[in-house]
């Protein structure tokens, strides 16, 4: 699993393969049925890019989930070529990434480590270790490529926003202290996402880059 995700091969025995383009790892945490079955290495853990929680669907959309059952399924039918996607990711690295926004994916990965130093002492209680170089790394990208999904050449602090906890919770390790008492990662982030400045950014700079 790590070489794959981090060399996009792998190995078997002398033999090495390249795994095919574009190429994805996708993994489900069931939390339920869960038995006999054991977490991941914090190692591997980082290398996952985003982390999303998905919950029960909100009322309407089981309707329309139940309703579906209802009728004979659609035929499916193509709508992106393997060349599509693949144009559609070298697009995202030409998005513009302001070094402002940099430094602030930066910041709020530093206040995991350091909330202390960011306001946050009673945070460090509840963190063991926060969150690695990957994390504003895997931010930062994920933001560009959500950008370019909203029709934009280039990231707001919106999109950083949207992204924080997917690209952070994961990569925080909690002190037995937070399990004791029930603290979720998703409420440490909340409150570093509070506590570290919003950077300012010039939209005609954007535009002109």
């Amino acid at each position: 699993l790590l070489e794959v995700m981090q060399e996009r091969q792998v190995t078997i025995g002398h033999t090495t393969y390249p795994v095919p383009n574009p190429f994805l790892v996708m993994a489900t945490q069931n939390p339920i049925e869960s038995e006999g079955t054991y977490p991941l290495p914090e190692a591997q853990i980082d290398r996952f890019m985003l982390k999303i929680l998905i919950g029960y669907p909100e009322r309407a959309e089981e309707v329309t989930i139940v309703n579906r059952q209802l009728v004979p399924p659609p035929e499916l039918r193509e709508t992106l070529t393997l060349d599509d996607l693949r144009s559609l990711q070298r697009a995202v690295f030409e998005v513009y990434v302001d070094p402002a926004l940099v430094g602030y994916a930066v910041a709020l990965a530093t206040a995991t480590r350091e909330p202390a130093a960011h306001g946050l002492p009673d945070l460090a209680d509840y963190v063991a270790f926060g969150a690695s170089p990957r994390g504003p790394i895997s931010l930062i990208q994920s933001a560009r490529g959500l950008a370019l999904v909203r029709g934009r050449d280039y990231v707001l602090p919106e999109d950083v926003h949207a992204l924080a906890k997917d690209a952070l919770r994961h990569r925080i390790v909690l002190t037995y202290q937070a399990l004791a008492e029930e603290v979720s990662t998703d409420s440490l982030l909340d409150a570093v996402v509070a506590a570290v400045p919003v950077p300012q950014i010039d939209l005609g700079r954007m535009t002109a880059a």
